[in-house]
């Protein structure tokens, strides 16, 4: 509430009142329609949401897997739990490193590539019970991608957009919540096995590397 008193108070339009676009609810779903025609725009949104959307199994995930099959305590499990934000932040510093020097698109190509090879190695421990750091370090990999995914993909969703990008930013920030919500649940299937967050997780990877490959516009880098 506080948030939404000082925004309003002291946060002001800077685009000019000429380049405004008039809005209203009807608006709102034809621009929506019309986002979900551009099959690019389709394509960078599924490899968010999809991408993103499986790291929801992992949150949810996790405590069933470090502390009731291997029995972490829960200073340890915030120790394994916490460092993942690292492997974001280290994805995200790639992409702002050299972002000058390689496409977004080809780092993004990298990113599905990668949480796809990490989540297999997951779910191969997952189905011969392999020791733990082997888990850890499959999702430390895996999280290292998503942070160069969700850079990337949001951002090259949203640049060809102009007049409409407030509505594509909307849509490539809601998808990855919804598909989130639906598969955080199926981790708790079983509870005895990390298999189906391993499972959630590399679908998820593969179905997202599938929409950036196959849907996504080729563009001229240095590692397309």
């Amino acid at each position: 509430m506080i948030i939404v008193l000082v925004s309003s108070w002291k946060l002001k339009e800077t685009l000019p009142q000429e380049k405004r676009v008039k809005g209203s609810v009807l608006q709102t779903f034809v621009t929506f329609k019309d986002l979900v025609k551009d099959r690019s725009f389709v394509g960078y949104a599924l490899t968010l949401g999809l991408g993103h959307g499986g790291s929801f199994a992992y949150v949810a995930g996790t405590p069933f897997v470090y502390q009731g099959i291997y029995g972490v305590n829960e200073q340890v499990y915030g120790v394994l739990f916490g460092i993942n934000g690292l492997a974001i932040i280290l994805g995200t510093f790639f992409v702002g490193r050299y972002a000058g020097i390689i496409h977004e698109r080809s780092f993004l190509k990298t990113g599905v590539i990668i949480a796809s090879t990490a989540t297999f190695v997951l779910l191969l421990m997952a189905i011969v019970q392999g020791p733990l750091w082997t888990i850890v370090a499959s999702i430390f990999v895996y999280m290292i991608s998503m942070g160069m995914i969700t850079t990337t993909s949001f951002s090259l969703g949203i640049a060809n957009q102009s007049h409409r990008a407030g509505s594509a930013s909307a849509l490539l920030g809601m998808l990855p919540l919804l598909i989130g919500a639906g598969v955080a649940p199926l981790v708790g299937l079983n509870e005895k096995t990390a298999m189906p967050m391993a499972t959630i997780m590399f679908l998820t990877s593969v179905l997202a590397l599938a929409a950036c490959m196959l849907l996504t516009k080729k563009e001229d880098s240095l590692l397309s």
